[in-house]
């Protein structure tokens, strides 16, 4: 492997020191694997939402039609198996390699990202953050994750030696002279990258920052801060299930790709994920749940029906269930069911959750429906999750989403919510930036 360039090898060694102070953020520039734009044409065509958000199957299949080297190729490779699968990511990653499809970057950098849409804008930097340990509190989790999404997309880590997709971190920060902030608004008034512009309307810019002062002062700046996880659990999970395996230091596991957001300055939106019930037709839940819930019939269209749970949601638990063609709220729980069937050893914030109240009482005791892929899908988009429903005779259960300030609440107190609470976006769009562990340097 290349050597780093003195300037940023020593940046990356101060970095890799444990600070003297409080453990924080460290985040190091990494060789960036880009897409070759006159190899690709149109960026857009190459990039895809993160892996758990795409729907499959039509989801999966008009990105893959996109154009011939979509990501989604990369992050949800179609095979018979799941080792088949890996594998495939593995060889089509070499192959574009080889190809010029996608190249390193010729130096570190970290790299700030923006999305823009509307009156909707947000930025943020892009790079390799040092691994911590929960118990040091530096990176704050607050889902649970599914061990057999972790297993999957370690699996599939490992086969490609790539971190595919950056997770998104929120972390609070200042609007001092010398903080990162002051670097990304500097560098976004120059010429980006890549610009382009996605299906979703989202228009997305990407610049690289080289300079050594730059570089010292955005990391300086994180150093004493905390992030918390606003999108990929299951990701940051994996990180740190490779990390244990690579046990020869230092090595590129040692760190994993991240994007981190100032939310001081550009707060981030907070929607809820659904689920989908898939063997079981609406008729048959709101049966079960009628004698522990009260149950309203709404005959209205959806914006009105969320408004509804919306109004339900702000004196106490509420559910809206769709697919057969209309709308129905739960709401008003049996107290003395939640009593018995909702653990105790939680905070009451927690214990008083939709996703807790969902998970803890409405799946396993009201519907007896196992907690598994095969019974429960997991849908962000509103209007795609009673889409599904009615097209299969399932049950979308539609959730109202839960305020940011809760998340980092119980985070802070080492506190899991349920997995799939959450859904904080604009999430970054995979594609537009990857990092080749053999490639990048950043650790070493």
């Amino acid at each position: 492997m290349t050597s780093l360039s003195g300037t940023a090898r020593r940046i990356t060694e101060d970095l890799t020191r444990e600070p003297a102070g409080k453990p924080g953020l460290r985040l190091a520039p990494l060789r960036g694997l880009r897409y070759v734009s006159d190899a690709v044409g149109d960026l857009a065509t190459v990039t895809s939402p993160p892996y758990d958000v795409v729907t499959r199957p039509d989801g999966l299949r008009h990105l893959e039609s996109a154009a011939p080297h979509n990501i989604v190729r990369l992050i949800l490779p179609q095979a018979d198996s799941a080792a088949a699968r890996h594998e495939l990511a593995a060889a089509t990653l070499r192959d574009w390699l080889a190809a010029g499809i996608l190249a390193p970057d010729p130096e570190p950098a970290l790299y700030v990202y923006e999305q823009s849409c509307g009156d909707l804008l947000q930025r943020g930097i892009i790079g390799a953050l040092a691994l911590s340990a929960p118990a040091q509190g530096v990176v704050l989790p607050h889902e649970e994750v599914m061990p057999n999404v972790v297993e999957d997309r370690a699996a599939l880590m490992r086969a490609t030696a790539a971190n595919l997709e950056p997770l998104l971190l929120t972390y609070r920060g200042d609007t001092e002279a010398a903080s990162a902030a002051a670097v990304i608004e500097r560098t976004a008034a120059t010429r980006p990258l890549l610009v382009t512009t996605t299906e979703d309307g989202f228009s997305h810019r990407l610049w690289a920052i080289t300079s050594p002062a730059e570089l010292s002062q955005i990391i300086a700046d994180l150093a004493d801060r905390q992030a918390l996880i606003a999108d990929g659990h299951h990701r940051w999970a994996t990180y740190l299930r490779l990390q244990r395996e690579h046990t020869t230091a230092p090595s590129p596991w040692d760190h994993g790709l991240v994007l981190l957001v100032d939310t001081t300055r550009h707060p981030l939106q907070v929607r809820a994920i659904h689920r989908l019930l898939h063997h079981m037709p609406v008729f048959a839940a709101l049966t079960k749940a009628a004698p522990f819930f009260r149950v309203r019939h709404l005959r209205t269209s959806l914006p009105d029906a969320l408004h509804a749970l919306g109004e339900a949601n702000t004196a106490g638990n509420a559910f809206l269930l769709a697919g057969d063609g209309t709308f129905h709220l739960l709401d008003r729980p049996d107290p003395e069911l939640l009593s018995r069937t909702v653990r105790q050893d939680r905070p009451e914030t927690w214990r008083t959750l939709d996703a807790a109240i969902l998970h803890e009482t409405l799946l396993p005791h009201v519907w007896e429906i196992p907690d598994t892929s095969r019974d429960i899908a997991y849908v962000h988009d509103t209007e795609e999750a009673v889409r599904q429903a009615e097209l299969h005779r399932a049950t979308a259960v539609i959730m109202h989403p839960v305020r940011e300030e809760l998340v980092r609440t119980l985070a802070r107190q080492g506190v899991m919510m349920p997995r799939k609470t959450t859904s904080f976006g604009p999430k970054p769009a995979s594609g537009l930036l990857l990092r080749s562990l053999e490639a990048d340097l950043s650790g070493l």
